[in-house]
């Protein structure tokens, strides 16, 4: 197998049918400790289940973007789903909404050439004349493709705190159950009245 054959590889993995594989996953049930990856033979991409692949089609964030929604950057999908409780006005809903539809849009890109390196693995190794060299290049291909599709993501979270205040932030780390809510108790020791009004709880 030489670059050519690693490139008609990943071409046609780009026309992969949008319906999951009606038999994936099918035998999660019955793994043991002994056979953790039993019924993964069935899935249509042994390295992505039927969930991981609708939610790369979707554009969704598929947990690659913890080190900021942890870390007091917030994310623009969550953020239009709680803009009430958090506060946003009409022009931060806006902005938000804009950095949403273009991660989004860039994600659905970025995950489909995702899906496409993989089944290319699979493919590779499935047809059994696999060199070390085509391995490097079908791997160098699907790390390229969860690097740009981790950046997509992460990369809005970065812009979203120009657009929140300090409270806001706060507020959605309540939301999202990442820190304890300020106004469900007064510590001992403080006014209740200055305390409230202090944690923005009225």
């Amino acid at each position: 197998m030489n670059r050519t054959v690693v490139a008609a590889l990943l071409a046609p993995a780009l026309g992969l049918s949008t319906v999951p594989s009606a038999t994936a996953d099918r035998s999660h049930g019955s793994q043991t400790a002994e056979q953790p990856y039993a019924g993964f033979e069935s899935r249509s991409i042994t390295s992505l289940s039927d969930d991981d692949i609708e939610q790369l089609r979707s554009g969704a964030g598929w947990g690659l973007a913890l080190p900021a929604e942890l870390n007091n950057h917030p994310g623009p999908a969550h953020l239009l789903e709680n803009s009430d409780a958090i506060g946003l006005d009409a022009a931060q809903r806006t902005q938000v909404q804009a950095l949403f539809d273009t991660m989004r849009a860039d994600a659905i890109a970025a995950g489909e050439r995702l899906i496409a390196a993989e089944s290319a693995l699979d493919e590779g190794f499935r047809a059994g004349d696999l060199t070390a060299d085509d391995l490097r290049a079908l791997l160098d291909e699907a790390v390229e493709a969860r690097e740009a599709l981790r950046f997509i993501h992460l990369s809005q979270h970065l812009r979203t705190v120009d657009i929140l205040t300090e409270e806001q932030i706060a507020r959605y780390n309540t939301v999202r159950g990442y820190a304890d809510d300020p106004c469900a108790q007064v510590p001992e020791g403080h006014n209740a009245t200055m305390w409230r009004l202090h944690n923005g709880c009225d």
